[in-house]
């Protein structure tokens, strides 16, 4: 799935604490690594040689990356997402669920067959409308009820967005 004429959108670096956030940020379509394992020092050179805005809820790592980074704050994803809506300019309304990256490893998708969606799925059986392939790892996809929690989260946003 490529984006051909929609601006070009963030891309991040999201720090260990915040892996669910940036499983979340690729399913919105967002190009974000998930920087598990490495000094400080690795992830900072990590976000300026990538040219990534680094997410991070470490205070002290955000003050060392002295402007490159964005300070995220609160207990869930919901509250997190929330509060990048209001750092990132129109964060909110970029939040469209069609163009999903790969949860797993950041990878574009690709929309494949039912056929070619069961010949992947361990009980062989494709049962919904709409599936995806990762072109780097082979995970497959498809809208089941956790898309529709999403799409509901990206409701939610734009409607925080117009009432601030």
């Amino acid at each position: 799935m490529s984006r051909r004429s929609a601006p070009p959108r963030p891309r991040f670096v999201v720090d260990a604490m915040l892996g669910s956030l940036a499983r979340k940020l690729r399913i919105f379509g967002f190009d974000t690594l998930y920087f598990k394992e490495g000094t400080d020092e690795e992830l900072l050179s990590l976000a300026r040689e990538e040219g990534r805005t680094l997410l991070t809820a470490d205070v002290a790592l955000w003050r060392a990356a002295a402007g490159r980074a964005l300070l995220v704050k609160g207990a869930d994803d919901r509250v997190r997402m929330a509060g990048l809506a209001g750092q990132v300019p129109d964060f909110a309304a970029l939040l469209e669920l069609g163009e999903s990256r790969c949860a797993v490893c950041n990878g574009e998708l690709e929309k494949v067959s039912r056929r070619d969606a069961a010949a992947s799925l361990s009980g062989g059986e494709a049962r919904h409308r709409a599936y995806y392939r990762c072109l780097a790892c082979g995970k497959v996809y498809w809208h089941g009820k956790h898309w529709e929690r999403l799409r509901r989260l990206s409701s939610d946003m734009r409607k925080k967005k117009r009432l601030t």
